[in-house]
């Protein structure tokens, strides 16, 4: 008899261990298959920043530039960390203030515990992906000043851009503001994301000047091997961006993960064969880059749109991004020296778009486009995007300003720019020349 007692009380611990988490231990209403899901999609996205971004980044800069790139992607994401935990989670996802920012409820977390919910899974976790969200966002605007910016100046430029740009724009969209009430659909990132950041890179760019030589020499990538692993994790990591914004491990989800795949791969396959065609020559840079571009493009469209909807957006995304990065920016005339606009600003705002011309309410009921009979879909897309870039705009600049103020301007010495930032900020070598 003891035996058996004793045998049921294993079965029983056995069991208990094996089934969900039960409400009394996590919260109201978990799902445990969303919660590891999105703890996942989570890693996925944190992935994309210091490794995929900076790879792909630094093997585009040059040489004497590349540390100086990894370093500036890495301390981006470390600050955007911080930042968000403190004060940045509660001003985009707090109560609601008019329409335009969240109240301080939670700042540095507060009332957020253990069995704090988020629709089904725990609001630490929903706070985690979204501070991927935030670094990856500034860290893509670095794209457009490598090369030639103060250290000290990116470190104070992040922190007042994440505070006073990213996070209204964030609050708007998907925490509650005026752009969500209006209806604007962005599943991951197309505005809040993309726009923002293209917007802002070129504002800066704009601002800190052109490179030294920047048309008069060649200014060849370091490593465009380390460019195409980016690229390549970048495309891993986009699943967790995409899919993971349904923030449950369903049919959507899968939805937005086939659609972000396919996009990708057909941009790739438009700016390759656009670049054979005008230059003669596939170069492995332009097909890296065209993923990217694909990916930007499907990002605020994922969860709504179906396979056919993603091969027209990615074909799109791939002639857009190679005319905008070898035509727009040589007759505009900015030094955007990665692309970030380019890429992020006009692929990001073609999506947006796309988003209000192909939404299809048989994958989510809410999203319906212009081609599934609802016209005011596009004008409330072409509305988002415009709100978007001219507050990306002008918050850029003030921070600009601020950033001016407080370090004593934006741009390294010209005789350290010539040396190379590496050496002259660092004090290190990415490559040993010989």
């Amino acid at each position: 008899m003891k035996r058996y007692f004793g045998l049921n009380k294993i079965l029983s611990a056995t069991l208990l261990a094996a089934m969900p988490i039960s409400s009394a231990f996590a919260g109201e209403g978990l799902d445990s298959g969303n919660t590891a899901w999105m703890i996942i999609s989570t890693a996925l996205v944190m992935m994309m920043t210091p490794a995929g971004l900076a790879l792909f980044y630094g093997g585009m800069s040059r040489y004497k530039n590349m540390l100086n790139t990894l370093a500036m992607t890495l301390v981006a994401y470390c600050l955007a960390s911080v930042i968000w935990m403190l004060w940045g989670y509660t001003l985009a996802f707090g109560p609601d203030k008019v329409g335009i920012i969240g109240g301080l409820n939670h700042a540095f977390m507060k009332d957020i515990g253990v069995g704090s919910m988020y629709q089904t899974i725990p609001t630490s976790v929903f706070a985690l992906f979204q501070m991927t969200f935030a670094g990856i966002t500034v860290a893509l605007v670095l794209g457009s000043i490598v090369d030639r910016m103060k250290f000290s100046s990116w470190i104070v430029f992040t922190l007042l851009w994440i505070t006073f740009v990213y996070c209204p724009i964030a609050h708007w969209v998907w925490g509650g503001g005026w752009m969500a009430k209006m209806g604007a659909l962005d599943f991951a990132g197309g505005t809040v994301v993309h726009i923002n950041a293209g917007f802002a890179g070129l504002v800066l760019a704009l601002v800190v000047g052109k490179r030294i030589g920047y048309r008069k020499e060649a200014m060849f990538p370091s490593s465009i091997v380390l460019t195409a692993l980016g690229a390549a994790m970048l495309w891993f990591g986009w699943f967790g961006f995409n899919a993971g914004s349904q923030l449950a491990a369903d049919g959507v989800a899968g939805s937005a993960f086939l659609v972000t795949n396919t996009s990708a791969a057909t941009a790739a396959l438009a700016w390759m064969f656009a670049e054979w065609i005008v230059t003669r020559k596939p170069t492995v840079l332009g097909i890296a880059s065209g993923i990217v571009a694909g990916l930007v493009a499907i990002t605020p469209a994922a969860g709504f749109v179906d396979l056919p909807a993603s091969l027209v957006i990615g074909s799109v995304a791939g002639l857009l991004g190679f005319f905008s990065v070898t035509k727009l920016k040589g007759r505009a005339g900015y030094d955007d020296s990665l692309d970030a606009f380019g890429v992020h600003g006009m692929c990001g705002m073609w999506g947006a778009l796309a988003t209000g011309l192909f939404a299809n309410p048989a994958i989510i009921e809410t999203g319906k486009g212009l081609f599934y009979g609802n016209p005011k879909q596009l004008w409330i897309q072409g509305l988002s995007i415009l709100a978007t870039a001219a507050f990306t705009l002008v918050g850029t600049g003030i921070v600009i300003g601020v950033t001016r103020m407080i370090t004593g301007g934006l741009r390294v010495p010209a005789e350290k720019e010539i040396e190379g930032l590496d050496s002259s900020i660092h004090g290190e070598r990415a490559f040993e020349i010989v």
